[in-house]
């Protein structure tokens, strides 16, 4: 179990993580060089500040601390339930760079979807909708909204279908804007939620077998390296996702067509 200390040197909470910790956010890695780590983030792990949640990502990282006791700096989040890869800075200068380079959106996200029960209509295309935040209890969700809404947030996302199976499609997403579930909420607009999604209205079976998390995997990033130059690091889609395209009768299309 990990346990929290603070370190002298920085004053900040420090935390002590166990050799089966260490070597599993090491197992995660898919790119590091002197300024940026990235990681393929399994579902179920929240990247940061979980409810009640022992051990984030954000807090897994002081597994590259170094004796200063600073380590790597979460650039993005990703949904707890959603798969792939997280950019993380391992300088300070790195993570100021790469902060205004994402508010600037020069960052390029691709994502893929299974959704159902069929592809959309039209099959490809963009999603420019307002969304604007709802509090239910102590639940958050988001909703189409009008644009002249006091609390819209303009929300655009590109898509396009890749492959029809049974009860399901498997959809590419580029979002334009990284509003919080832009994604699931705009494909449930268009009648096709995600699925393992019943917060937006996705089905949690599909053809008999059930579907155990959100469908959603995070595929590829681009964006400007702090060294100079663009890079690009993917991850292929884990096990489980594999395994809801199977009973769709799907599989991953070639990589060269999705670019994972």
């Amino acid at each position: 179990m990990s346990k929290r200390g603070v370190s002298r040197r920085t004053d900040r909470p420090v935390v002590a993580l166990s050799p089966e910790e260490i070597d599993f956010v090491r197992s995660l890695v898919i790119h590091e060089d002197a300024a940026v780590l990235a990681l393929n983030k399994p579902a179920g792990l929240s990247s940061q500040g979980g409810r009640g949640q022992v051990h984030t990502l954000d807090e897994l990282l002081y597994a590259f601390a170094k004796a200063s006791g600073n380590r790597p700096r979460l650039v993005h989040r990703l949904d707890r339930d959603t798969s792939g890869v997280i950019l993380t800075a391992r300088t300070q200068p790195a993570a100021g760079f790469l902060g205004k380079a994402m508010m600037a959106r020069k960052f390029s996200k691709t994502y893929l979807a299974l959704v159902g029960p069929a592809p959309p209509e039209p099959r490809q295309g963009t999603i420019d909708l307002p969304l604007r935040r709802e509090e239910i209890g102590r639940e958050a969700f988001m909703r189409i909204c009008e644009p002249d809404h006091p609390d819209a947030e303009p929300s655009l996302t590109r898509y396009r279908t890749l492959a029809e199976g049974e009860g399901a499609a498997l959809v590419e997403l580029r979002p334009e804007t990284g509003r919080m579930h832009q994604l699931r909420v705009h494909l449930a607009h268009l009648g096709r939620p995600i699925l393992g999604d019943p917060k937006y209205g996705g089905a949690l079976t599909l053809n008999g077998q059930p579907v155990p998390r959100l469908m959603l995997h995070a595929s590829a990033l681009e964006f400007p390296h702090p060294e100079g130059g663009r890079k690009r690091i993917a991850a292929p889609p884990p096990e489980d996702f594999r395994t809801a395209l199977e009973a769709a009768g799907l599989s991953l299309p070639d990589p060269a067509a999705t670019g994972v």
